[in-house]
């Protein structure tokens, strides 16, 4: 297929996008959607710090990332941001568009004076760890630790 990098428009996310973005993570997952997309791209727009994008096709949305900045922490001695989500439409896959996002995401920070850019990806998730591996990203020292509340 070819790329559609050339013809997109790549654009801060909007509160509307919410139904588009909830639409593509059901088509990847091909199951209802449990997040609340609509809460956390409000958070977004309203606190205007991160960088979140959209990309846009004959306007339509095919694809989005999530991400937001993080000030101290557990070893973060500075600012980091963290890449919360993304996805696109699996009829838009492998043409490069979550590659776009990435680049301009990163682009962002980067004029932010933000270097250190985190996120967790599934250890069996072997798309998404050489999707984030293409794009120059290694190991932390971070151990992602979990407390289900369930029980």
């Amino acid at each position: 297929m070819r790329e559609l990098t050339e013809h997109l428009e790549i654009r801060r996310i909007r509160a509307e996008d919410a139904d588009d973005i909830s639409r593509i993570q059901a088509a990847i997952t091909q199951s209802p959607v449990a997040i609340d997309f609509r809460h956390i791209i409000e958070d977004q727009v309203r606190k205007g710090e991160d960088a979140s994008l959209v990309a846009v096709h004959n306007g339509r949305v095919v694809g989005y990332m999530i991400s937001y900045t993080v000030f101290g922490g557990f070893g973060l001695e500075k600012g980091a941001a963290w890449i919360a989500t993304l996805g696109v439409d699996p009829k838009f896959m492998g043409q490069g568009i979550g590659k776009r996002l990435a680049e301009e995401i990163l682009a962002v920070y980067r004029q932010k004076g933000i270097t250190d850019i985190y996120t967790s990806v599934r250890w069996d998730s072997v798309d998404l760890l050489s999707f984030f591996k293409a794009l120059g990203f290694d190991r932390s020292n971070f151990i992602n630790l979990r407390k289900d509340l369930s029980s």
